[in-house]
């Protein structure tokens, strides 16, 4: 038998059973030689950025009965050290008075706001950036293979009225508001890591000033054209069966034909839905960040969840960790919305001829109409027939 090999063998065995990145749970430090306070094998864990159990530190806040003798070293503190008492202040385990009488002024440190810095910075800006650059890409691809859908046969030379001037305004306000908003919390999410190298600080704490008070001012604009579209549009937008017809043939967009459809076809329904449910949701959010003690959202959220599913998501939240869920939410929310504006955006131009004439000067060729809205067009031309026999 080859000892050397048998040796290596154990010595690989016994590496991966005591290496710490292998547990599943945090080990049990014996802290009797430090009296209850941190060990070395704490500082290394938490400079190998490994999982560190720290409630030997909030639970050790000071105990008076454990308190030493007056005479003793600390003993006119009644067993409360300062370390122990910022440890209270650290954990939240005390109860300070204060004579500043604005809202959260009791809350002295919030340690929250580190896991929301990391998870912002990191998997928010990651994932949604490539989620963007991604399904442009696939776009882009899309284009080069199925090309721009054509009418068929050419246009008919005759137009017909597709939407009146308020809907294109309402549409123009709620689109035009959405890009100056996207663009500009694109700026405040990761202007600091990618437009800092380039512009330097200086101009970019320029253009971060004002983008933040023009996505704060814009915002308003935005929840009106929400508003407006929902009222103009809802009632077109109810689906119904011919709508599972339309999914099931794909739209026509990867075939010749093109199934039958009212008004609004069961692609833009979807849409409508998407912006809609996601529009009042990132409206929602943004107005808990603009007014966080007025408008506090997730507290009473997760426990109308908890009641729910019978989770146990905080139901007590300071104002900071209000803000820090409603900023994540407001974020995610923006990219999926961003990622659908995208899809409609690439439609409605390149995409497909004829398409922009809708929302340019409400009117489309005829033949454009009767291929992607047929029916619609049948309701529009019999109303008129009614309309020229009366």
């Amino acid at each position: 038998m080859n000892y050397k090999i048998l040796g290596a063998a154990v010595l690989a065995l016994a590496t991966l059973l005591v290496t710490p990145v292998w547990a599943q749970e945090t080990p049990t430090v014996d802290r009797t030689s430090t009296g209850g306070a941190q060990t070395l094998e704490d500082i290394l864990r938490r400079q190998q950025q490994l999982e560190v159990n720290d409630s030997f530190r909030s639970e050790n806040i000071g105990n008076p009965e454990d308190a030493p003798p007056i005479s003793a070293p600390l003993g006119t503190l009644g067993g409360v050290s300062d370390s122990e008492a910022w440890r209270a202040i650290r954990y939240n385990e005390i109860d300070p008075t204060t004579q500043v009488r604005g809202p959260a002024a009791e809350v002295l440190i919030q340690d929250g706001g580190v896991p929301w810095y990391k998870l912002r910075e990191g998997p928010v800006i990651t994932y949604g950036g490539l989620a963007l650059l991604g399904f442009i890409a696939l776009l882009a691809v899309f284009y080069f293979i199925r090309g721009r859908i054509r009418i068929e046969g050419g246009p008919a030379g005759t137009t017909i009225e597709r939407f009146k001037a308020i809907e294109r305004f309402g549409h123009w306000l709620l689109a035009g508001s959405f890009i100056a908003l996207a663009l500009t919390g694109l700026i405040t999410l990761m202007g600091r890591s990618f437009l800092i190298p380039v512009m330097g600080p200086e101009a970019f704490a320029t253009l971060a000033a004002g983008s933040k008070w023009l996505h704060n001012n814009v915002a308003w604009a935005f929840m009106l054209g929400l508003v407006m579209t929902f009222v103009m549009w809802v009632a077109h937008n109810i689906p119904n069966k011919l709508d599972w017809q339309w999914l099931k043939a794909g739209g026509g967009i990867f075939t010749k034909g093109h199934p039958s459809a009212k008004k609004f076809n069961a692609g833009q329904k979807i849409i409508f839905w998407t912006v809609m449910i996601l529009g009042v949701s990132v409206s929602l959010s943004g107005l808990s960040l603009l007014f966080p003690f007025q408008m506090p959202m997730f507290a009473d959220t997760f426990g109308v969840i908890n009641s729910v599913l019978g989770t146990s998501f905080p139901t007590e939240l300071a104002p900071h960790e209000e803000m820090q869920y409603a900023n994540i939410w407001h974020s995610i929310v923006a990219f999926v919305m961003m990622v659908a504006i995208i899809a409609h955006i690439y439609i409605g131009t390149v995409g497909m001829e004829g398409a922009f004439d809708a929302m340019g000067n409400g009117q489309v060729d005829l033949e454009w109409a009767r291929q992607h809205h047929d029916l619609w067009v049948d309701e529009v031309q019999a109303k008129q027939g009614k309309g020229e026999s009366s």
